[in-house]
């Protein structure tokens, strides 16, 4: 009795002794890997950072606010911060598919070297103060598993109708360009909806991240590689002008803290990915790996996507997304004709 009032005081003179405390909800369930491994770690490294005077308390999806409108209730002063990622907003702006990962576009290493060194993050921090928001990046992700599916997809045609669960900037291409079927739905309904066949296929995240969910025991198909969505970002936003009140020394300790952990959490995927396909191949599984041919169509379609949604935006008198695009596709090209020196294995 008396351990458990003296853990009971220090957790609450902890509490107390906090300069700032924001309450972060995600787009995932809580337990999930991009909870544990991008917000539970930003928490964690923002405590150590800080010497626990910011205390960031995660929230899984449905706690506070669904899942799919973690932005809109930041805006809307329901919490102080939230942790999702741009893939999510695709239709509200097409700027948002840059930073989602799209077919065609850059892999992890090259993204990632963009964000930090090629000027992304002043990209997309631009980009979130024209909505009054500050963006943290907080994650970004090795390549996902094209797609978990009851059926076997090997080429174009295999795409004619099917059934996908899917989001961002792969949705549009595969219904405008392979007249697939999309459908969105909150990560926690994901592995219900392949299960009981209410979709042939759903893609979520690489292969670690989607062991833990169980889709390879509900669908006997697992295609590779995830040229859909070769990288991925998440963030953390908050209201510019809670920013802007933090203390002026936190603000580069909490700035450090994110970028740890994005490198953190890549590593993390780098390793735990592999585990994860030899099990797979262990398993009851069929791997299909597409054929390189399928897989340059898929980037084709992919760049030839954007770049049209880009003009398109341009063309009416939006040329934010024009101007990224323009920035992300250079590196991307320097990256691929510069990179005959690296031992890539």
């Amino acid at each position: 009795m008396v351990t458990a009032l003296a853990t009971a005081a220090v957790m609450s003179a902890h509490a107390v002794a906090a300069d700032v405390t924001w309450r972060v909800p995600t787009s995932v369930p809580a337990g999930s890997p991009y909870y544990e491994n991008f917000l539970e770690r930003f928490s964690d490294n923002v405590a150590t950072l800080t010497g626990s005077r910011v205390d960031i308390r995660p929230f899984g999806a449905g706690v506070i606010v669904p899942a799919l409108q973690v932005y809109d209730a930041v805006k809307e002063g329901t919490v102080e911060a939230g942790h999702s990622t741009p893939s999510y907003l695709v239709n509200q702006n097409p700027v948002n598919a840059i930073f989602s990962g799209f077919p065609g576009g850059m892999g992890p290493e090259a993204y990632i070297n963009w964000i930090y060194e090629g000027g992304g993050q002043e990209r997309l921090r631009e980009f979130r103060e024209s909505e009054g928001l500050h963006s943290l990046i907080v994650g970004i992700g090795s390549s996902e598993i094209f797609a978990h599916s009851n059926v076997p997809i090997r080429g174009a045609e295999d795409l004619e109708g099917l059934k996908y669960r899917t989001s961002g900037p792969w949705a549009e291409v595969m219904k405008d360009y392979y007249n697939a079927v999309p459908t969105v739905v909150p990560p926690g309904d994901t592995y219900t909806l392949l299960q009981r066949k209410g979709v042939d296929a759903v893609e979520w995240a690489t292969p670690s991240g989607n062991l833990p969910e169980g889709f390879h025991e509900a669908a006997k198909y697992i295609v590779v590689p995830g040229v859909h969505q070769p990288t991925f970002l998440w963030e953390v936003v908050v209201k510019q002008e809670t920013w802007d009140q933090l203390p002026d020394e936190l603000k580069p300790l909490l700035e450090a803290a994110a970028k740890l952990t994005t490198y953190e959490g890549l590593s993390y995927f780098y390793r735990h990915d592999r585990e994860a396909m030899v099990e797979y191949r262990s398993g009851r599984n069929e791997v299909i790996t597409l054929e390189s041919e399928f897989v340059d169509d898929l980037g084709n379609s992919g760049r030839d996507w954007i770049t049209k949604k880009a003009q398109e935006e341009a063309d009416n008198g939006r040329p934010m997304m024009a101007e990224i695009l323009e920035d992300y596709l250079a590196y991307r090209d320097l990256w691929i004709s510069e990179s005959d020196y690296l031992i890539k294995e």
